[in-house]
């Protein structure tokens, strides 16, 4: 048992580590400010705004991280230049003048950072400017006030930059900010998840947008906004506990949906929870899933050699970029660094970090349709994902939000191009093509899920028209087992496809182990293994390999894939999947046993191992 002396000397490394994280992030971000330091240019790739927009978009985000840190009484030289860069691209007789902002601009957003730098730092940021200096500032930040915002978390971003006018006496349009907080309510469902907008999905923008705008909202609106204020809290709270099972003791999470490029802002939601003084674990405990996420993502390849973030997720990679996403957009990351704004006496930082807390092996969690299983003593996490009833134009929408499962220690691939299994990089889905044309679809969209009892998911969905799939989803680890029931009127080559797989470890050694034996195939690296077995439907078992960069964690993987072809009709293909991560006993169950299916008149029954005697059953129509 730990002193009282010892239980508070972590703190201030701890608050020692993160300003120096932010040091790390922002100081090699220096050579690339422009002349005026109104702008950032750090890259030459584009995306969906000009290229005006994006160089601001670098110089508002590093804004996440350096207005929390002199905040909490933080001193840079970085905070200088921030302040410069304010004075010049707020002023519209300035060449680096940032402009104006039509409906729907990335300008728009990128005001919120602004307006969160005005809410925790007013003494730093309002203080040091002239009156004229502030009242441009305030010209071009009250546009958002007169714009259309996109009907999701975007309409936080006005209420962010309220805040902002709140905490240094500029008037702000209350009315809008109340009525865009409603229409964010309007989206709250079961267990504290928030939907992106209408229909929209449920993803870390749930977290790291609109918990975290109205985590910001609770803390600095209590006294006038009370029971908006609690109804915050108390959503944040009950989300907290379910937002835990995506995250690993090792303090990586899962990926799963868009902009994950955003890295350490997954774990902003930590952070926004102890600005605001809501406690759903201990101060420790939301201490310790910050501290980890963060130290985790600094020991990953993220960074260019000139040690500004890349695009990317573990390593650079822009196969796998929104087409919103700039040179700057990585770090909104940055948003993880909130707590900065504390004081030193706040217990956040007394506080010694503490482990997860416990967690059940497998949760289901309905509002967004899906099951998480945790395997502990692997730091191993598999999201098992029912699908969307909508999609959107988002890059790789169907890569990111409808795959069958998602994982922390493999990740999830994206295409590289539309022609065969290799460039599609179809892990953890059911890829379809018309017979020998080569050209596979998956599930884009879900048209019916269902979170049933006994660990499973029922989803049903369409390639084309006429052909409907019927899938079954009992979830596990390190088996699961998926059933599917193909009505087709056209002849079709399937593949089922497996975890993907790294083919070289941390650490670059030993070669893989391959293997293929008709209805089974597995591959064993340093990162563990993945294997698949076709438990029925006469299908093969083969290792694909799929192009370069296709993985968000790993630039070289293998795919093992169920194939198989059928002719127009119905069809009932099951398969057993394997995964386990970290090369030391990875093999062991893979050799021990497999999940089994048998069929009577009535139903399949699906085992997921010798234990399991009742088993799964799904009615045969």
């Amino acid at each position: 048992m730990s002193s009282s002396s010892e239980a508070v000397s972590p703190a201030p490394s701890t608050r020692d580590e993160l300003r120096e994280a932010v040091e790390r992030l922002c100081r090699p971000l220096l050579p690339y400010y422009s002349e005026g330091k109104a702008r950032l240019r750090l890259g030459a790739t584009g995306s969906g705004c000009p290229a005006a927009t994006a160089e601001l978009e670098g110089f508002s985000r590093a804004l996440w991280g350096l207005a929390p840190y002199v905040a909490g009484g933080g001193e840079t030289d970085l905070w200088d230049v921030a302040l410069e860069g304010i004075r010049h691209g707020a002023d519209p007789a300035h060449p680096e003048y940032w402009g104006a902002a039509a409906d729907y601009d990335q300008k728009l957003v990128e005001m919120a950072a602004f307006g969160c730098a005005l809410a925790v730092a007013p003494d730093r940021v309002w203080a040091p400017l002239s009156e004229a200096e502030r009242d441009r500032l305030y010209d071009w930040l009250r546009q958002i006030e007169l714009r259309r915002l996109h009907d999701c978390n975007w309409l936080l971003f006005q209420v962010i930059v309220g805040l902002g006018f709140r905490a240094v006496g500029r008037p702000y349009d209350r009315g809008l900010m109340e009525r865009n907080l409603d229409r964010i309510e309007s989206f709250a469902l079961a267990d504290g998840w928030y939907a992106d907008g209408p229909e929209g999905h449920c993803d870390y923008y749930t977290p790291y947008a609109i918990h975290f705008a109205c985590l910001m909202y609770a803390a600095l609106m209590e006294r006038e906004d009370p029971e908006r204020c609690e109804r915050f809290k108390a959503r944040a709270s009950a989300f907290a506990r379910r937002f835990a099972h995506w995250f690993a003791s090792d303090g990586s999470a899962v990926p799963f949906g868009r902009s994950l490029t955003y890295r350490f802002a997954q774990a902003s939601f930590w952070g926004a929870l102890v600005f605001a003084g809501v406690e759903p674990f201990p101060t420790g405990t939301l201490k310790g899933l910050l501290m980890r996420h963060v130290r985790w993502w600094l020991r990953q390849p993220i960074f260019h050699a000139d040690g500004t973030l890349s695009i990317g997720y573990a390593y650079p990679n822009l196969t796998m970029a929104e087409n919103y996403n700039a040179p700057g957009s990585p770090y909104w990351a940055l948003t993880a660094f909130l707590p900065l704004a504390l004081p030193a006496e706040h217990p956040f930082w007394l506080a010694e970090e503490m482990p997860l807390p416990p967690l059940a092996p497998m949760t289901v969690d309905p509002a967004p349709g899906q099951i998480v299983v945790r395997q502990d003593e692997r730091r191993h996490i598999v999201l098992f994902n029912g699908g969307h009833r909508s999609t959107n134009d988002h890059t790789h929408a169907a890569a990111k939000y409808e795959k069958f499962a998602y994982s922390n220690a493999f990740g999830f691939s994206v295409p590289r191009g539309e022609w065969g299994l290799g460039q599609g990089a179809f892990d953890s889905m059911l890829a379809l093509s018309e017979a020998g044309d080569n050209l596979y679809r998956a599930k884009r969209r879900t048209l019916e899920r269902r979170v049933l009892d006994g660990g499973a998911i029922y989803a049903r969905w369409r390639p084309w028209p006429n052909v409907e799939v019927r899938t079954w989803l009992i979830a596990g680890a390190p088996w699961h087992v998926r059933v599917h029931c193909i009505a087709a009127e056209r002849a079709l080559d399937v593949a089922d496809g497996g975890f993907a797989l790294g083919l070289e470890g941390v650490d670059g050694s030993g070669p893989p182990q391959l293997a293929e034996d008709g209805p089974r195939a597995v591959a064993s690296t340093a990162c563990g293994a993945s294997g698949v077995v076709a438990l029925y439907g006469g299908g093969v078992a083969r290792l694909i390999a799929p192009n370069a960069n296709t993985n968000l964690l790993h630039p070289r993987t293998v795919i093992p894939t169920v194939l198989a072809s059928l002719p127009p009709g119905t069809h009932w293909l099951a398969t057993a999947v394997y995964g386990q991560p970290e090369r030391e006993g990875c093999m062991d169950a893979w050799d021990g046993f497999a999940p089994t299916l048998d069929r009577t008149d009535r139903e399949w029954i699906v085992r997921r191992g010798p234990e399991d005697a009742e088993g799964f059953r799904i009615a045969i129509e």
